[in-house]
Formats: C-alpha cells, sequence, structure tokens
C-alpha cells in the first residue's frame, strides 16, 4: 500500500491530475465512479484565494464521496502560500499540493508553476511556507526541469523530501516543451530509484491506454500513475487500466447509453454545483471528448452546445441515444 500522511492508497493507484477547467466536482466524480483511486481540485490561485475571489473559493468545494482528495494551490509569495494553506485547511481537504508545474504563460510570468523551476530556492521556501501553516499532508507536482539543458528533478526530489513534502508527482516534460513532443520516463525512473528518495514517485505524461500503463509501471518502477488528459471525456480508462493490470484483457469500450449518461450525470451535478445557466454553458466544451469518434454526430454536437434548457438538452441526449442504438464505438 501507499501511504501519504494517514491517506492509505491501493499498491500503484490511479490519480486523476488537476487541470484547469476540467477537474471539478461534477467530473472528479465521474472519474471516481468509474476506478480513480485519488483525485485533486483545479489549481487554485494563492493571491485569489486571499482576495476572496468567487472562482477562487468555489475551487475549495470537496465532498466526501470523491475522497481522499487534494486541494492544489500556486503561487510565487512565501506569505500568500502560507496565508492560502491555512485557508485551504478549513475545508479539511486530504492534503495540500502545490502545483510548481503549469508552463502556461500567464502562471509563469507570475513567478509561479513552472516558472519555480528556475529557481530550486524559492521553491523550498514556497513549499516550506506551506508545510509550516497546515497539519495537513503536503505534496508538489513538478517538471522535470525548465528546458532540457536545466533538468534539476534530482536535486528538487531531494530537497522537497528533505523539507517533508509526503508525496511528488513529476510530469515527464519540461517546461519549455509544454504538452508537446516526447516525454521522457526515464528522468522519473531515476529519481524514483534514488535510495535517498523514500516518499512515494508518481509518473504523469502520455498515459493514455492499458498497455501503456503497464508498460511505465514496469518499465519505471514508480508507484502509481497520474492520468490527466486522457481522462478528458473519458472517466473509463481508470477502470480499463485496472482490469488490464488484472487479467490482461480489456474491457469493452464504452457503449453509446454509456457515454450518454455519463453526460447526463456530467450536465446534472454541474447544475447541481453551479446552478443551472452555468452549469450548462462550462459543461458544453465537454461534449466532444465524451463522443468523439462518433461517425456524423457534427449537427448532435450543435444541438448540445446551443441549446439552453435542461429539459431541451435531455430530450437532445435521448435522441442521440436513440439514433445510435447498437453503433459500436471504436
Amino acid at each position: 500500500m501507499i501511504k501519504i500522511g494517514n491517506i492509505i492508497l491501493p499498491d500503484f493507484p490511479l490519480l486523476l491530475a488537476p487541470m484547469e477547467d476540467v477537474s471539478d466536482p461534477p467530473f472528479r466524480r465521474l472519474c471516481k465512479m468509474h476506478g480513480a483511486d485519488m483525485m485533486y481540485s483545479e489549481f487554485i490561485s494563492s493571491e485569489g484565494l486571499i482576495r476572496d475571489a468567487i472562482k477562487s473559493r468555489m475551487k475549495l468545494d470537496i465532498f466526501d464521496y470523491e475522497r481522499p482528495v487534494g486541494i492544489q494551490i500556486f503561487g510565487g509569495d512565501e506569505e500568500a502560500m502560507a496565508l492560502s494553506s491555512k485557508i485551504v485547511s478549513t475545508v479539511n481537504p486530504d492534503l495540500i499540493d502545490i502545483n510548481f508545474g503549469c508552463p502556461v504563460k500567464k502562471v509563469v510570468c507570475k513567478g509561479a508553476g513552472a516558472g519555480v523551476l528556475k529557481d530550486v530556492d524559492l521553491m523550498i521556501r514556497l513549499t516550506q511556507a506551506v508545510i509550516d501553516s497546515t497539519h495537513l499532508p503536503v505534496t508538489v507536482k513538478t517538471r522535470l526541469g525548465w528546458d532540457d539543458n536545466s533538468i534539476n528533478i534530482d536535486e528538487v526530489a531531494e530537497r522537497l523530501q528533505d523539507i517533508g513534502v509526503a508525496a511528488l508527482s513529476i510530469h515527464a516534460r519540461t517546461r519549455a516543451q509544454m504538452y508537446k513532443g516526447h516525454s521522457d520516463w526515464s528522468h522519473i525512473a531515476r529519481v524514483k530509484n534514488n535510495p535517498r528518495i523514500t516518499m512515494p514517485i508518481f509518473g504523469n505524461g502520455d498515459i493514455d491506454s492499458p498497455e501503456k500503463a503497464l508498460q511505465y509501471r514496469n518499465e519505471y518502477g514508480i508507484d502509481g500513475i497520474m492520468i490527466g488528459r486522457a481522462a478528458i471525456g473519458y472517466p473509463w480508462i481508470f477502470d480499463e487500466i485496472k482490469h488490464y493490470f488484472k487479467t490482461g484483457e480489456h474491457l469493452p469500450k464504452p457503449t453509446i447509453i454509456d457515454r450518454v449518461e455519463a453526460v447526463r450525470n456530467h450536465l446534472t451535478w454541474a447544475m447541481e454545483w453551479k446552478g443551472e445557466r452555468l452549469g450548462i454553458v462550462e459543461t458544453r466544451p465537454h461534449y466532444t471528448n465524451y463522443f468523439k469518434g462518433i461517425h456524423s454526430f457534427k449537427t448532435h454536437k450543435q444541438q448540445l452546445v446551443t441549446l439552453d434548457r435542461p429539459e431541451e438538452l435531455f430530450a437532445a441526449l435521448n435522441e442521440i441515444e436513440e439514433a445510435y442504438a447498437g453503433y459500436e464505438v471504436i
């Protein structure tokens, strides 16, 4: 079993990555239903929390059925990170995660996210500020380094562990790569095989099939896998990987009925959590992913992203179910 503070995870857990505008409570609930062992909130700006920004505060919402769940924060100021960790602790997540990996320019330009990879001393100070301000386990998600010429994940892992970080998730790309190019998990394996490292090491990047998950588990020896983009519109990937690990066989692909049910749930839970109007609007970007690869779907998709009333949307989903009855999704 894998331990993070008092959290007990199964052998080789599958984690849902924190993703902006994706990893909200409705989506997390679907992933939990389909086998995710631990999940994280969307990343939250420490400055936004302190300003009492409504969107940042909403991201603190967690529910007992999704535990264990972590709340992820980011920022480049020690005082703000310390204060935001105190705010986060009041809603009682199972852990606090710090984002030192987001490569987006608007985050990096503030000296946060992957921008901190250029200053490991600052990374340590920011992390220490969070650890000192909470009773919760603190974990970190980061990247290999700023670019190919400054890969510093070995130093980062040792120094984070030395100050009390409870687990480390590593995206196997540099900041310069963004989300493109080849992810190099050999660096993650080297960290995991470092005799000084005792905290759990989770790998992230390019896991999009049960076969690849098994290959990477066996080849790189990590403690678990964090899955991000492959789960968007496809929460079934967690169950599929677990089944493949146990049996060497593939689960049947989710049917149209399965996909429509997932969308109904996602939409319903989004409206319950965000309110009807916002729930409808913010679910729209997900439809393409839920119905990816389905032939001649353009007209149905156009309906889903333009209809404004719940009863119309549910009627459109019923029509999709009927129109594609017996359709085999490849």
